[in-house]
């Protein structure tokens, strides 16, 4: 039986967030504004067809597959690398005198800045909508932030986990990790998250924070040449 993280997107789309869904049987996606990932129901001809349906030139459908995507001539291929899947939650890491906020639409402006600033990963004006954010604040300022994201199944992504460079290494990003986690894990479910198979740094942390790697994942950025 195929595992709901095998197939993260669709699993997503299918279940905890198919209110979300954009498309049918055989191709979703979510709102752009939203995120940009998508997936098929199989690599078929009719199923690329389907999602190109979906797609406007400005588009892009970003899919996370088991086996590398051979897409028709009818996409363009921005991206195709790998990226690890990691599953676990994290320990705790308080911080005598920084606690997370809950972040929300008054904070959308703050968030896409320091996602701009700090490249955590996609994420746009609607992302919020998609779980908890929590963000920490330094003079005001939101200087650190993590938050959720695909919900397959049993499982909640954790996402978009940044800080502001000028406030590395001070312990924020592990601070959120544990705090979202800690929100997940009290509502019955697992976290996980992705990481760039590239990224290594950030796989020692998470390493450290207590998450192991549960099984590489290929991405792929797809988009409808003009």
């Amino acid at each position: 039986m195929t595992h709901p993280l095998d197939h993260p997107i669709w699993s997503a789309l299918t279940t905890r967030q198919r209110t979300l869904a954009e498309g049918g049987t055989l191709a979703r996606r979510y709102p752009p504004a939203v995120a940009p990932f998508a997936d098929m129901v199989d690599k078929s001809p009719a199923s690329f067809a389907a999602l190109a349906a979906l797609m406007s030139r400005s588009d892009i459908a970003a899919l996370f597959t088991p086996d590398p995507v051979n897409a028709p001539g009818e996409f363009k291929i921005l991206l195709a690398e790998t990226g690890e899947q990691m599953i676990g939650t994290p320990a705790e890491s308080p911080i005598p005198g920084v606690e997370p906020v809950a972040l929300g639409a008054d904070d959308v402006a703050a968030m896409m800045e320091l996602t701009e600033l700090t490249k955590p990963g996609p994420f746009g004006p609607r992302t919020h909508e998609l779980g908890t954010f929590l963000g920490i604040r330094v003079d005001g300022r939101l200087v650190a932030m993590a938050g959720e994201r695909m919900k397959p199944a049993n499982y909640t992504e954790i996402t978009a986990v940044c800080v502001h460079p000028s406030h590395r290494g001070r312990g924020y990003g592990q601070v959120l990790l544990a705090a979202i986690s800690r929100q997940i894990v009290a509502r019955g479910e697992q976290p996980f998250l992705h990481v760039f198979s590239s990224n290594s740094s950030a796989i020692a942390l998470y390493r450290r924070q207590g998450m192991e790697i549960r099984r590489r994942l290929h991405v792929t950025v797809l988009q409808k040449p003009a």
